[in-house]
């Protein structure tokens, strides 16, 4: 089985719907019993919450579940437990790598590395722009899901 988390701040906002796009594309590509998706975040500010109002509104609009989603905190056992650590931007790349010890490891990649896109997702809690954050995500999320299938 193949493990992605993807990576925040707070697990509210960019992460889940990461999470959520993900899973949906896995879905639809029938790779459910091989791609195990989660998300988490480097704060422990949101651990319990359900994601934000705006993340749930993009979703539901282009009708991706979010059923089951908390937040949570990304641990020091997340790096052994997972083969792709996701970050959203440059700052959870050095918060992750503070919190498992373990820099520059080839796991631990931003999301928009993927892409010819700019390398940080935009956080929507301060940008209020939900929509650039879910187009981002999706593209990101397709050449991640791309890179995965190559490499089975």
């Amino acid at each position: 089985m193949v493990k992605v988390l993807f990576v925040c701040l707070g697990n509210i906002c960019r992460s889940p719907m990461a999470e959520a796009i993900f899973r949906d594309l896995v879905k639809r590509e029938n790779l459910e019993e091989i791609i195990h998706v989660d998300s988490a975040g480097t704060s422990s500010w949101h651990v319990g919450a359900r994601p934000h109002k705006g993340t749930l509104k993009k979703l539901e609009e282009y009708q991706i579940s979010s059923e089951g989603m908390l937040g949570r905190q990304f641990t020091k056992e997340d790096f052994e437990k997972f083969d792709y650590i996701i970050a959203m931007d440059e700052m959870n790349i050095h918060d992750i790598y503070d919190i498992c010890g373990q820099p520059r490891h080839p796991k631990i990649m931003r999301l928009l590395e993927l892409t010819d896109k700019k390398t940080d997702v935009p956080d929507p809690y301060y940008t209020g722009d939900f929509q650039e954050t879910y187009n981002l995500v999706l593209e990101g999320c397709q050449a991640l899901l791309d890179k995965i299938k190559a490499e089975m």
